[in-house]
Order: C-alpha cells, then structure tokens, then sequence
C-alpha cells in the first residue's frame, strides 16, 4: 500500500490503515483477516494471473463448462441468454456507437470466442478480429401503442433466438427507433460470455468509448492487464494445487446428507424441467429498507445476511424442515485483475443452516451469519467441480444441490453519463417468462427502497400463491425489524394467524364473486 506523504508517521500510517479497515463490510474484514494470517487458500489469491503462453485456444473455466454441458443437453433452449436495454434520449450518433461496440469486441476475447471439442477436450477457440454490424429499426411512423408492442415483440423475439456455441458470435445488438431523439440499444448474450458483473463493465466501457469516438478522438481505456482465457488456464493450474483438497474437505463435510427442500406446490413436480416462469413484484418501503440495514450494522452482518436469515425462516414455516439449504450467487472476482473483465466468473454457494431449537431471530442471524463467512472463505471452488466430486445423480427435472436461491444485486454500475445524451438502464420483462429454479428471490437496493422480484416456476406454482409469500415476507421484516429477540415459533405463529385471514378473505371475496355472477345471470333471464 502506498501513501501520498513519505514524511507521514508510523502511527498516523497505522491511523489511516485501521480507519479503512473498519469501513470494510464484515465479510471482507474476515477475508483480509485470513489474509493477514497467512492463510495458503487465500495467499493463493494474491499471485498475479499470468498471461497464457498460447494465443486461439484454451481450456474452458469451470464456470464454461458447466454451461457447455448444459448448452449440449439442451441445445434447442434459450433459457440462459442474457439481455439488457439501454435507453438513448438525445442526439445519437449510430456510427460512433457501433465503432464503441466493435471496440469493446476488440478489446475482450471473450466477446471472440467459440466452443468446440477437440481431441475429446473442450476447449475456447477465439478469432483473432471480428466485427459487428448494428442494425438499425425504424419505429418512429408507428403510434405509440404499436410502438410499444413493437418493441416488447423484438425484444422478445431477440432474447428467444438461440445462439450456436460452436459457430457464434456469442453478442449481438440492435438499436430502435423510437422517436427522433429516443432510441433502445438491446445487447444480447449468452451466458457462457457473460455475468451480471459484466454488464457494468460493458456500459462503462461503452460510454467511455463513444463520449471519445462521437467527438473523434481515440480510445482513453487502457489496455488490458489479461484475458478471460488466461484466468480460464491459470483457474485450472491453481486448483491444482493443495487448495482443491482443502475447499473440497470444507464441501463434503457442509454438503453430507444434503436434505431437499420440502416446499409445497401448486402442482406436481414435471419428470423434465421446463423452464417456463414468471416473476412477482414488491417493493418493500423506504423506510423499512433503512431499519433493515440498521439492524444489520447493530448487529455485526451484512444486510444479505439478514435477508437471507428471514427468508430461511419463511422457508421453515412452509416446509417445517429444520435443516435448510438455500443457494446464492457470489461475483467470484477475487484477483483484482480480471474486475475489468467481460467473462463468466460467478460462482454458485450453498448455504445450509439448521433452525432446530426454536432460536430467536438474533440467534439465527448468529447462524446465517457463521454459515455464509465459512462459505465465502471457500467461494473459489468451483459449482461444476463440485457436483463431479460429489458424484451427484443428475435429474432433467430439478437443478442440483439446491432449488432455491436469494441474490442481492450489488454488482457495480458506472455513471451513466454522456455529453448529450441520457442513459439509463432500461428494465425489461425479457426473462419474467423464464425459471431455472422453483424460487429466486432476487433483492435490489434501490433509491427507493429494497426491490424484490420472486421469480418462480410455473410448472410448480401459481401466481397467487407467489404473491402471498411475497406479503408473508414483508410481514415477516416488519416484525424482525422491530422485535429481533422474537423466536422462531412466535414468528411462524403470526405468519400462521395472517395466513388464516387471507383464507378468509379470499372465501369471501369468492363468494362476492359468485353471488355477483348469479344476480347477472338472473338479471338476463328476466
């Protein structure tokens, strides 16, 4: 670490180290603990990624190939594309955004690469150039309404279109136009390229990019430290070594005897996964949102953790199973060389807490929280790996370990700014008809408030059972938030009592509906 005065004491060096450290969240302060301790797995982390010796091919990361074994199972599905929207509202200059995005291709490998096996071996193959045309729609002369629909069809229809993994490109874009100073760029790629992480790193770079090229002047990113592919290689190299060993000793022994999930469903469980979804909204008050990351601060946790504790306990009262297993996403971009790069890198963790002992809230959250730094701490190894270790019998009809998951979006978005233009991210209900799991809770922080999406399978559930358990976590918040020494059956107790009067309202709101029904039919036969 370096300081800008060379002068500055010891004692002023050591201030300034202990004041930063503790702005750090809980979770990295026990990571950097485990550093400064010397511990090998995570030492391990610090060695720089070399580049590769070889240029075209490589071996896929682990992260690739589970993707690519599920790409080959289901080669006809379009179940993991991944789009996003940008809206443009300005003076849009088409050639300077087009050279921005071939750029972007120019500058990561990942946005060049294809997938075949060779000599029994999967492996990258990366062109060495390529370049992408943007088409241009006109929607302007349509009326809004037709407008509208317009683009929620192409929308759709690109997210639908399937990619070819072996022949590619991976990304492709096209811009609408909208109006005469709005447009919507869609960018489009397949998972095995990309993560939630990339997104950021894509927009940022994208406004970079056309804020020098719209105005003619070059490129101010600098290069690259290395590819996707270098940390596919040194990924494989790294583990292994000892460090395999070790995080697979920590896997089997949190993993044995995994329970599955109980939840009731609407329907019985397909033989074969559909993936058909849907996806039910909430947005929790602003001011709930802040008690809740109040609490978490009181009490020594991130603000996932305590999502997560109160989402197990929902998941208990549904289930009445102690033993509960709850899936999540962690960023995996531990070398802070590959935090600028477009690529594959997230990595799935499996987070089994038990609830037996009706504890109360502050001791689950004791619980979670002990539970997701130990899963942190072997966050590298990979999910694919994993299942091959554990030498798992794979179903068409449910995903393994885990068939629930909670994520909190924290990924990073740069500023969305651009000499005349406005930019914002645009949502998009693209994949609220698609479902790899029975349930993810999916958490965004906003200046609004905590958003929560559910999204859910529709072979399993109905919509009016989602948005009950959406209302039952809400209540459940506003209860943890106030009153964390509450135990676990006190809690289950109220969410049994709220339960029993929305059957009640639902009864009788049906048989409003009924009666209103048959004064309308007897109406018309007088």
């Amino acid at each position: 670490m370096t300081f800008r005065n060379d002068s500055i004491s010891f004692e002023q060096k050591k201030d300034e180290l202990s004041q930063r450290r503790s702005q750090l969240s809980v979770v990295k302060q026990t990571l950097l603990k485990k550093r400064l301790c010397g511990n090998f797995e995570s030492n391990a982390q610090l060695q720089l990624i070399p580049r590769r010796s070889q240029s075209g091919s490589a071996p896929l990361s682990f992260a690739q190939q589970r993707m690519w074994f599920l790409y080959q199972l289901e080669p006809n599905s379009a179940a993991y594309n991944q789009a996003a929207s940008i809206h443009l509202s300005g003076s849009l200059n088409i050639r300077a955004l087009e050279q921005s995005l071939n750029e972007i291709v120019r500058r990561h490998e990942a946005l060049r690469t294809t997938f075949a096996i060779i000599e029994e071996e999967s492996v990258q193959i990366i062109a060495p150039a390529l370049t992408m045309t943007l088409p241009i729609i006109d929607l302007r002369k349509l009326p809004e309404v037709e407008r509208e629909q317009e683009v929620q069809r192409r929308t759709t229809q690109e997210v639908q279109q399937l990619f070819d993994l072996e022949q590619g490109p991976l990304l492709r874009s096209i811009v609408l136009h909208l109006t005469e100073t709005e447009y919507l760029l869609q960018v489009t790629m397949h998972h095995i390229i990309t993560d939630g992480w990339t997104w950021g790193v894509l927009v940022g770079e994208l406004v970079a990019l056309y804020e020098a090229f719209s105005i003619g002047k070059p490129s101010t990113l600098p290069e690259l430290p290395i590819q996707y592919a270098d940390f596919a290689v040194w990924q494989r190299q790294w583990l292994a070594t000892e460090v395999l060993e070790t995080q697979l000793a920590y896997w089997k022994q949190q993993l044995y005897d995994l329970p599955t999930l109980q939840l009731p469903t609407d329907r019985p469980r397909p033989t074969v996964q559909t993936f058909q979804g849907a996806r039910q909204t909430l947005m929790l008050p602003k001011a709930l949102s802040e008690e809740l990351k109040v609490l978490s601060q009181q009490s020594g946790i991130t603000l996932f953790m305590l999502l997560l504790a109160t989402f197990k306990t929902l998941l208990h009262w549904y289930t009445k199973q102690d033993d509960i297993v709850v899936g999540t996403d962690v960023a995996n971009r531990n070398q802070p060389e590959v935090e600028g790069l477009i690529g594959f890198f997230v990595n799935q963790l499996v987070l089994r807490t038990n609830l037996s002992g009706n504890p109360t809230f502050r001791e689950l959250l004791g619980r979670v929280r002990d539970c997701t730094l130990s899963a942190y701490a072997h966050q590298d190894f990979p999910f694919e790996k994993l299942l091959n270790a554990l030498k798992l019998e794979r179903t068409r009809g449910r995903m393994p370990l885990f068939q629930v998951k909670l994520v909190l979006q924290n990924a990073p978005l740069p500023p969305l700014e651009i000499t005349g233009l406005s930019v914002k991210l645009s949502e998009s209900d693209i994949d609220a008809e698609r479902a790899k799991f029975d349930l993810l809770m999916n958490l965004m922080d906003t200046t609004e408030g905590l958003k929560v999406q559910l999204e859910y399978d529709t072979d399993l559930f109905d919509a009016v059972s989602m948005k009950q358990m959406l209302g039952y976590f809400e209540q459940l918040l506003c209860t943890v938030v106030k009153q964390p020494q509450t135990q676990l059956h006190v809690l289950e107790e109220m969410l049994t009592e709220v339960s029993k009067q929305q059957q009640i309202l639902n009864e009788k709101q049906l048989k409003e509906a009924r009666i209103h029904k048959f004064k309308n039919i007897k109406r018309r036969v007088i």
